[in-house]
């Protein structure tokens, strides 16, 4: 009598889990099945562009996950991953034909949606699709935390550190755009890259703010009294240090360096007035984004009544359940193939079809080929 190997469910999809994470990651955050329009501009969500809708040439726009489900099945989508602060543009003015189907009620116009290239389909400095195919460089993609755009690795103009999935990149066009990051980035960021140390120290050039200023700008919960003793800047103190960074190519930051940016009435709003107030929001990140996603379908996971039946059966119903759910995976993934190949969105008719098709077929298996007695 033969050893029966020990195999558990986790076992079989231990393949795909990290694939499965990141899906999860990024669409988990997301509604799947209501318009997002009604939330307002919502500070996270994952956003595509339809290019059947909107083509080059014509407005950008932007639209939710339900949307891309829902009203734009087999059409031409770019998929933009997450963007921050956006309204869903899915039915209004810049659609000439096409109406919401989840929720028509919207403004001719989101004025607050930012745009970039990306709603075209093209990304970087080198301004190409991804995927690209006149390009053979394997090549990772890495969003700037600030313009939200995606560049490739080599066109970063610094060496790609590792661990690049936990730290966040500004890229140099956003780093001189705000040159006082360039301070912040010779004590906060990651060392190496472009970065190459000056024997002299250069002054940061500093924003000219009117103290009579602040006030009206900073929300009153933001307020200081002027009785109350002003905290020290942090950014005039690193100036003061000096700058001993080169100032070219991107820069990454370690995760927690959002947290040690001055947040003084002064900076608050210079960030307020560049656009960046988002830096001093740790909650804003992707990573913060994503773990969100996570910790959503581990809760859907955990109260999932199939889980718990599994738990209940013997080892050999474990067995046949795994050796089904093998077959079941090679097919779908064939079957999911198609899509992926001609850019379609996989819809939840598509998904049904699938499974009404399996349940036609039948299959009569010897429970003999998944033990040994």
């Amino acid at each position: 009598m033969c050893e029966e190997q020990t195999v558990s469910l986790v076992d079989v999809l231990e393949e795909d889990e990290e694939l499965e994470e990141e899906a999860s990651a990024v669409l988990a955050g997301s509604d799947s099945d209501h318009c997002s329009y009604p939330q307002g501009y919502v500070k996270r969500q994952a956003l595509y562009a339809c290019n059947t809708c909107t083509p080059k040439g014509s407005e950008a726009a932007g639209i939710c996950l339900a949307c891309s489900y829902k009203c734009h099945e087999g059409h031409d989508l770019f998929e933009l991953y997450t963007k921050r602060n956006f309204r869903c543009d899915c039915g209004n003015g810049k659609f000439s034909e096409l109406q919401c189907k989840l929720h028509p009620d919207k403004d001719e116009v989101n004025s607050l949606n930012k745009y970039s290239q990306n709603f075209f389909g093209v990304y970087c400095t080198c301004g190409r699709p991804y995927p690209d195919p006149e390009d053979q460089v394997e090549d990772e993609m890495i969003q700037c935390v600030v313009c939200e755009d995606w560049l490739h690795g080599r066109h970063l103009g610094c060496v790609v550190p590792d661990c690049v999935e936990l730290q966040e990149m500004i890229c140099e066009s956003c780093m001189k755009t705000h040159s006082f990051l360039w301070t912040y980035a010779s004590h906060l960021a990651v060392p190496g890259g472009a970065a190459e140390v000056k024997e002299e120290t250069a002054k940061e050039p500093t924003i000219p703010i009117k103290e009579e200023e602040v006030d009206d700008a900073i929300e009153p919960s933001c307020k200081r009294s002027h009785e109350e003793v002003e905290p020290r800047c942090r950014l005039k103190e690193l100036q003061v240090i000096g700058q001993k960074r080169v100032q070219s190519g991107a820069v990454f930051w370690p995760s927690p360096w959002r947290s040690k940016l001055c947040s003084c009435r002064i900076c608050q709003l210079r960030l307020l007035e560049a656009g960046l107030s988002f830096l001093l929001d740790e909650s804003d990140t992707v990573l913060a984004y994503e773990n969100k996603g996570k910790n959503s379908e581990q809760r859907r996971q955990e109260d999932d009544p199939l889980m718990s039946a599994l738990d209940n059966l013997n080892h050999v119903q474990q067995l046949e359940i795994i050796h089904g759910y093998n077959d079941m995976k090679t097919e779908l993934k064939d079957f999911l193939q198609r899509f992926a190949a001609e850019g379609k969105v996989v819809t939840s008719d598509d998904i049904r079809q699938f499974f009404e098709q399996q349940s036609r077929k039948r299959r009569r298996v010897d429970a003999g080929e998944f033990y040994c007695t």
